[in-house]
This record gives structure tokens, C-alpha cells and sequence, in this order.
């Protein structure tokens, strides 16, 4: 059975308790509070740096296909096109395409990387700037 003093669990009640067990207390829970906000920005941080990986990859994709483009189609259709005009002309136009298209792809990488960054646990930050505010509005309430 809890003393007049004590909750349920054991503990004193916080009107009734010593400075000592109230700054225990606030150790421990802002100790719990500050895994708890670590622990979310790791899972943020992990979560940009998937997206990063994603452009990352996309980058990659560009260039790559900039490569076999180049490689396989480049020759197949400037003598497609030689056929119809002179095969300086043919491999520029193939050129021009060619680069039209890892243009594209790299702004398409761009934008996933940009989508990512800055790399800061933005939503954690935002948690723990609540918690700061709510610990002094307690605070307050505690000295009124």
C-alpha cells in the first residue's frame, strides 16, 4: 500500500518530493528525451540518405545510357541519315539528340538529390524545439 506521500507505482508525489529526487528526476527524463530525439534524427537522416542513394543512381542511370547511346545507336543512325543528307550533318543531329536526352536525365538526378538536402533531421529538430517550449511552460506553471 502506497504512503500518503506516494503514487501508486512508489514514487513521491512531485509536490511532496525533495530537490534532490526532482532533479533526479529531470536528469533522467531529459537523458530519456534526448535518446528518444537522437533516435528519430538518425531515423530522418536515413531516410535523406536513401534519396541521395536514389539521385545518386539516377546520375549513374544518365551515364550509362549516355554511354551505349553513343556507342550503339550513334553509328546505325548517322547512316540512316547519311541517306538523306551529307554524314557530317547526320552525325551532328545524332550528337545533339544524344545529349538532349542525359540532359534530361541529369536534371532528373539533380532533382532528387536536391529533394533530399540539406541533410539536417529537420523533423526532430522541430520535436525537440517543442519539448524545449513545453519544459517552460511547465516551468513557468511550476512557479506561479
Amino acid at each position: 500500500m502506497a504512503l500518503p506521500n506516494e503514487t501508486e507505482s512508489g514514487t513521491t508525489r512531485p509536490e511532496d518530493a525533495s530537490l534532490a529526487e526532482l532533479g533526479q528526476r529531470l536528469s533522467e527524463q531529459t537523458t530519456r528525451l534526448v535518446q528518444q530525439e537522437v533516435g528519430r534524427a538518425k531515423a530522418e537522416l536515413s531516410e535523406k540518405g536513401k534519396k541521395i542513394g536514389a539521385g545518386a543512381g539516377a546520375f549513374s542511370a544518365a551515364g550509362l545510357l549516355g554511354l551505349f547511346g553513343l556507342g550503339v545507336l550513334t553509328a546505325a543512325v548517322i547512316l540512316a541519315l547519311a541517306t538523306a543528307v551529307t554524314a557530317w550533318v547526320a552525325a551532328l543531329i545524332v550528337a545533339a539528340v544524344y545529349l538532349a536526352v542525359a540532359g534530361v536525365l541529369a536534371l532528373v538526378g539533380k532533382g532528387k538529390v536536391e529533394s533530399a538536402t540539406p541533410p539536417l533531421p529537420e523533423q526532430a529538430i522541430a520535436s525537440s524545439k517543442q519539448d524545449v517550449e513545453e519544459v517552460k511552460a511547465r516551468a513557468k506553471e511550476g512557479r506561479a
